[in-house]
């Protein structure tokens, strides 16, 4: 069996779920780890079992197969093109960039050097995402009429304090909708289909040491007709479960956290868990599904043929969320997809108010 050469790019609190997945994964080999942080990448390395480097570069010239890209958001595109331009290819974590336009350039390059470009969004693997997916596309919600989206997490100033690139336009990209609330908005285009266009807003209401979004709101247009309602903030409480809802005229199909509800007229309900019989690595919102995505990457690789969550499908979530950006600061203006962001576009800073 041919074994694909795996290093793992960036040791942070995401690094493990892949990991794990590389060495329990009899196709693949972990050859390096690598973070900036030395002290990260030699953990990481001790507890693995692979060498560790500071400079991705370094990693690189190892010649692998195949790299996690597991870093700060706004080193995706720069690694992601190298990569590329060495032959290898890439599973990056979301978002796979900051901008559409570094999206675009990690595409492109991919295209240009005949590699494989994945982004992770583990959660379309759920059995329960799955559940509510086919209720959609077997007919049996019947024509889809609406949907709604709640994230109410919590992620305070101290937070926000202990790292050095979250709550940056430059670094993170953003606040609550490219961090807490992209998988979700990944799911609602996903399950109803594309958009035709949105309006939202954008607000920092509670933090003093960031200057991006801790609230956002939208309104979405889809092109089937539907109508989606958008809430996302992450001055909650606690991380409350995450809700999506799509309505149709046969009845409704929810996900609430890791489960799915359906009810559709003249039918039992339906109660769909995400894990089944599932190992959940990391943190219990990540769901359960990293491992299942990264395992048919690398059969895909592999096997030379197109992985589902590639760089055009990774995309979407980030034009979701770079739409509602721009919509909300240019006072709720209507945006049409396809959003055509202006180069170099990147929202004012959100003083708290």
């Amino acid at each position: 069996m041919r074994q694909l050469k795996v290093a793992v790019i960036g040791c942070g609190n995401v690094a493990p779920v892949h990991l794990a997945a590389a060495t329990t994964n009899p196709s693949a080999q972990l050859i390096a780890v690598c973070d900036t942080k030395e002290e990260r990448a030699k953990k990481a390395s001790q507890k693995y079992g692979a060498p560790y480097y500071t400079d991705y570069n370094e990693v690189l010239a190892l010649k692998p197969d195949l790299i996690h890209v597991c870093t700060p958001h706004h080193r995706h595109a720069e690694i992601t093109i190298a990569a590329a331009n060495k032959g290898i290819h890439t599973l990056t974590e979301k978002p796979m960039a900051v901008t559409l336009h570094d999206a675009d350039r990690m595409i492109q390059a991919a295209r240009d050097q005949n590699v494989t470009l994945g982004v992770i969004f583990q959660n379309r693997y759920n059995l329960s995402s799955l559940a509510v997916k086919e209720a959609v596309t077997s007919g049996a919600l019947g024509k889809v009429l609406g949907g709604r989206l709640f994230v109410t997490w919590l992620r305070d100033d101290e937070y926000y304090s202990k790292s050095d690139w979250k709550g940056t336009w430059d670094m993170e990209g953003g606040g609550v909708l490219i961090d807490q609330a992209i998988h979700t908005m990944d799911l609602m285009q996903w399950i109803m289909g594309p958009i035709d266009s949105l309006e939202g807003s954008i607000r920092n209401r509670t933090h003093d040491i960031i200057h991006v979004e801790d609230v956002a709101e939208a309104t979405v247009f889809f092109k089937n007709g539907a109508i989606g309602s958008l809430y996302a903030c992450n001055f909650y409480s606690y991380d409350a479960d995450v809700f999506l809802e799509v309505h149709g005229e046969n009845g409704v199909a929810r996900l609430e956290k890791d489960k799915a509800v359906i009810r559709i007229k003249g039918l039992p309900e339906k109660v769909v868990y995400a894990e089944g019989d599932r190992e959940v690595i990391g943190k219990s919102y990540w769901g359960v599904s990293h491992k299942i995505q990264i395992d048919e990457f690398y059969a895909d690789v592999l096997a030379n043929r197109p992985v589902k969550i590639d760089g055009v499908v990774g995309r979407k979530a980030l034009e979701f969320v770079r739409a509602i950006y721009y919509s909300g600061t240019h006072d709720g203006e209507l945006v049409q997809f396809p959003f055509a962001e202006p180069k170099g576009f990147t929202p004012p800073s959100l003083t708290r108010r």
